[in-house]
């Protein structure tokens, strides 16, 4: 019996340290992944301002295309620097936007990351990464206005 019983431990002891190996191991993936998708949520929400950005650009544009069109009966704007330098700056932020979507694909192939997992952290975040997010977003709003404010200045 007493040999029986020492087996019994022995094997407990044997599976136990396998489950927890195996525990550590998943654990360890699991906080690479969080980490990951932390990473793509903070880099998809400075696409989500360059976008704002873009778009604000493009009410720019069309309302200075609107105002010559209307008041000096000028639609073509082959000389127009205001029109050109508009057309720069959108061209130089869809460069960034395009970056941030190569950014995040290559961090989704490089970690074997699906898009589900991604648009599920996206629409559920965690109060931590919540709150990351919010910071880099409040982060990029006052860069923003200073690039904003430094343009006028130039104007």
């Amino acid at each position: 019996m007493t040999k029986l019983w020492n087996d019994l431990k022995k094997n407990m002891k044997d599976w136990s340290s396998a489950a927890v190996e195996k525990a550590e191991e998943v654990s360890k993936i699991a906080v690479a992944k969080t980490e990951e998708l932390t990473k793509i949520s903070k880099i998809k929400i400075e696409e989500h301002q360059l976008e704002r950005e873009l778009s604000t650009l493009y009410e720019d544009m069309g309302r200075m295309v609107t105002k010559y069109a209307k008041d000096e009966n000028m639609v073509n704007f082959s000389g127009n620097k205001e029109f050109f330098y508009l057309i720069e700056k959108i061209d130089k932020i869809q460069l960034k936007i395009d970056k941030k979507i190569a950014d995040i694909r290559s961090i989704k192939e490089e970690y074997n990351i699906p898009d589900s997992d991604v648009e599920y952290v996206i629409e559920n975040p965690s109060l931590d990464t919540q709150n990351e997010v919010e910071e880099i977003a409040e982060e990029n709003d006052s860069k923003n206005e200073n690039s904003t404010e430094s343009i006028s200045k130039e104007d």
